[in-house]
C-alpha cells in the first residue's frame, strides 16, 4: 500500500527532497528564538523528544528485534544524533546559518569521497574548504572559533551518523529504526538540555518545540523516505548538496544574515563539491 501510494503521488519526487531540505533549514532558522529561551542544549532536548514520542507512536520498537551485537550501532547513533544536533543549534546561535551548514556539511561530503575509492574525488572536499573559507571570512579578524568548533563537532557527527546509519538500517526499517535512535539523542541531550530548559519552560515553549519537532525530524523524514521510493540514491544525494543554499537564503528571508559577495562564492564552491561527490555515489543521509 505505502509503495503504490509513493508511486501515485501527483508531485515530482524531486520536489519532495527539496521540501524536505527547506523543512530543515526552517526548522534551524525558527530554532533561533526557542535557543535564546531555553540554550542550544534544551533545543535539542525539547525537539527530540517531541519527535521521540510522535515515532514511538507511528512505530513500536522492535525491540525483540534487536541482538546483542547491534546495540553499539544504535547507541552510538543515537548520541551522535543527540550531539550533532545541540552541537548544531549552538553552532547557529554564534555564526550565521549558511556558514553552519556549509562547514557541518563537510562531514558527509568527506565520507562520500572516501566511499567513491577515487583519488581525483579528493578534490571535492578542498573545493569545499576554500569555500568554507570564503564563507567565514577569517581575514576580517573577526572570527568565533567556538562556532566553527561547535559546527565542526556537529560535521564529525553527521560522519558518523551516516556509517551507523548503514548498518542500523540493514537491521531494522527507517521508521522502526528512528522509534529507537530517537529517543536515544533525546536522552543524550538531556544531560545538558534538561538543566538548560528547567525553570523556562511554558505552554509558549513546548507549543515552540513541538512546531519544530515536525519541522526537524518528522516531517524530512517523511519525505525522504518518499523521494528515495521513487529517485535513485545518487540523485537524492545531489540534491542533498543544495542545502547549504537552503540555508543562506533562509537565514537572508527570517535571520536577516545578508551574505557579501564574497560567501556567495564560497557557497557556490560548496554546493559544487556536494554536487561533485555524489555522482556516481551513495546517499548522503539526513541527520535529525
Amino acid at each position: 500500500m505505502a509503495t503504490r501510494t509513493a508511486r501515485t503521488l501527483p508531485v515530482p519526487p524531486w520536489s519532495l527532497a527539496v521540501t524536505a531540505i527547506l523543512s530543515v533549514q526552517l526548522g534551524s532558522a525558527l530554532s533561533i528564538h526557542l535557543i535564546s529561551k531555553v540554550g542550544a542544549a534544551g533545543t535539542a532536548w525539547l525537539r527530540l523528544s517531541i519527535g521521540a514520542l510522535v515515532f514511538l507512536a507511528v512505530a513500536r520498537p522492535p525491540l525483540r528485534a534487536i541482538r546483542r551485537h547491534d546495540l553499539p550501532a544504535l547507541l552510538g547513533l543515537g548520541i551522535a544524533t543527540g550531539v550533532q544536533t545541540a552541537t548544531f543549534l549552538a553552532a547557529i546561535a554564534r555564526i550565521p546559518l549558511g556558514t553552519s551548514v556549509a562547514i557541518e556539511f563537510l562531514g558527509p561530503l568527506t565520507v562520500a569521497t572516501v566511499r567513491s575509492h577515487n583519488k581525483r574525488a579528493l578534490c571535492w572536499p578542498a573545493l569545499a574548504a576554500a569555500g568554507v573559507t570564503l564563507l567565514a571570512q577569517p581575514w576580517h579578524g573577526h572570527i568565533d572559533l567556538a562556532g566553527i568548533g561547535l559546527a565542526g563537532c556537529a560535521a564529525g557527527c553527521w560522519a558518523v551518523y551516516i556509517l551507523l546509519t548503514q548498518h542500523v538500517g540493514d537491521r531494522l526499517s527507517g521508521i522502526q529504526g528512528l522509534a529507537i535512535t530517537v529517543p536515544l539523542a533525546a536522552a543524550t541531550t538531556a544531560i545538558i538540555g534538561v538543566h538548560q530548559a528547567i525553570g523556562h519552560i511554558t505552554l509558549e515553549t513546548l507549543a515552540a518545540a513541538a512546531g519544530l519537532a515536525l519541522l526537524l525530524p518528522v516531517l524530512p523524514y517523511a519525505l525522504e523516505m518518499l523521494a528515495l521510493r521513487r529517485i535513485k540514491p545518487s540523485a537524492f544525494g545531489t540534491l542533498m548538496a543544495l542545502e547549504p543554499a537552503a540555508a543562506v537564503l533562509l537565514g537572508l528571508l527570517l535571520l536577516h544574515q545578508d551574505p557579501s559577495i564574497t560567501q556567495l562564492v564560497g557557497l557556490i564552491l560548496v554546493v559544487t563539491a556536494g554536487t561533485g561527490a555524489q555522482r556516481g555515489g551513495r546517499r548522503i543521509a539526513q541527520v535529525v
